[in-house]
């Protein structure tokens, strides 16, 4: 079947192309090692910038095992008759074609997430504490095992069960009345994610901390940016890396900081981070972001549209059932293939808004501030200073370290 050659041609190539970036960005972190650059030889040691090239290595050793072990599971839910099996493992329970599919997807998805397991519980509790980053313990991760399947079935069931009724009722145009019921539904999961997801994994406290959330809260106002709050979240409960963000839609935007991050940051730094985060807000990346993702929504839907009308596309595949439920599963396994060879596209406009935001806070803070917290956060998340740029290109949203110093640099330099 021609459409069987086409997709196995593209998966081999994904996988030969993922391989040669994983042996570039080795071969590049190891011939760095020995030497820190110079940009960062005042604040980092070598012992530290060795460590961040070994914790680099380890997880690229899981990531070419997970990359085989993904394909062979790929292989198996398709060419396997995985797909299949799975599909008529529900039809005695239930025949009605709706409640069948939302099933089936639902079984999908939970099997996909206990076949990564072994690779997540690698990661946490073998890689992160060798290089003493994990701070969670196995009740909590298995708490948060199955909370996040709880939740993720009380949320995906209803809108898979109106995407599927859609698929199946609502004529050739399906896709238009799928894509706003989607797109509205992420709106909604953007809008109650800080005040009802987010709170069953981690405590949110405010601020209390009087001159650090003052300078925060004049920051806010010159940059005319309104929140519901200033938060800390107890990222130190599971992990020391730190981190900030903002969350929420509308009037529920929150600010987080990970609770480590405080810690390592003086206030002066900490405001340099917030004020690039702002510049995200400022710039409208979230809504462009927003944007360019329904758009392409839309486009795949329609696609989808299309192929779910083509017998090759299930047949190509192994699947025997020619099922609304697996046109949109099948459809799911093919983007994730072919999606790989679009990774620089994205990457390019994700960095484009990093160096955006970097320059806004550079004149709403002060780059050097912005400079000294960023090395902090490399050196207390142990990330490369060394990254091959052809696997960074596909594979970073944020410009590499030295790159993304030398364009504060240029900014701290202009003020002067």
């Amino acid at each position: 079947m021609w459409f069987s050659y086409i997709f196995l041609i593209a998966l081999a190539g994904a996988i030969l192309l993922q391989w040669w970036l994983i042996l570039r960005q080795n071969r590049h972190v190891a011939e760095n090692k020995q030497a820190v650059p110079a940009a960062f030889a005042d604040n980092i040691s070598l012992e530290e910038h060795q460590k961040a090239a070994d914790y680099t290595t380890a997880k690229l050793a899981v990531t070419k095992v997970e990359l085989f072990y993904g394909v062979a599971i790929l292989l198996l839910w398709t060419f396997g008759g995985g797909l299949n099996f799975l599909d008529q493992l529900w039809l005695p329970i239930t025949s009605d074609p709706l409640w069948l599919g939302v099933a089936v997807m639902i079984s999908f998805i939970i099997i996909g997430v206990v076949i990564d397991l072994p690779f997540s519980i690698y990661r946490t509790f073998v890689v992160e504490a060798k290089f003493g980053f994990n701070k969670m313990s196995f009740p909590l991760f298995v708490a948060d095992f199955f909370k996040g399947i709880l939740v993720n079935i009380i949320i995906m069931a209803p809108l898979l069960w109106v995407v599927l009724w859609l698929m199946q009722s609502a004529g050739t145009y399906w896709w238009i009345y799928a894509w706003a019921v989607i797109v509205s539904f992420m709106l909604l999961m953007m809008f109650i994610y800080p005040t009802f997801i987010a709170p069953l994994f981690n405590k949110f406290s405010l601020l209390d901390d009087v001159s650090l959330k003052e300078r925060i809260e004049n920051l806010l106002d010159r940059c005319g940016f309104k929140s519901k709050g200033i938060y800390i979240m107890d990222g130190s409960r599971r992990s020391s890396h730190g981190n900030a963000y903002f969350t929420g839609l509308g009037n529920n935007k929150r600010i987080v900081f990970f609770d480590t991050l405080l810690e390592s940051l003086q206030p002066q730094e900490i405001e340099a981070v917030l004020a690039h985060e702002l510049g995200h807000f400022k710039h409208k990346h979230i809504t462009k972001q927003l944007i360019v993702m329904s758009i392409l929504m839309l486009g795949s839907l329609a696609l989808l549209g299309w192929l779910m009308q083509q017998a090759w596309f299930y047949s190509g595949l192994g699947v025997s059932s020619n099922t609304t439920h697996m046109a949109l599963i099948i459809f799911m396994l093919v983007m994730s293939v072919f999606g790989i060879y679009f990774q620089p596209l994205f990457s390019f406009f994700s960095r484009k808004n990093e160096f955006e935001a970097d320059d806004f806070a550079a004149k709403q803070s002060n780059a050097s501030d912005l400079i000294h917290a960023l090395v902090k956060l490399y050196k207390e998340n142990a990330n490369t200073l060394t990254p091959d740029p052809l696997y960074s290109a596909f594979h970073d949203s944020h410009p590499p370290a030295p790159v993304r110093v030398a364009f504060l640099t240029t900014k701290m330099n202009e003020n002067e």
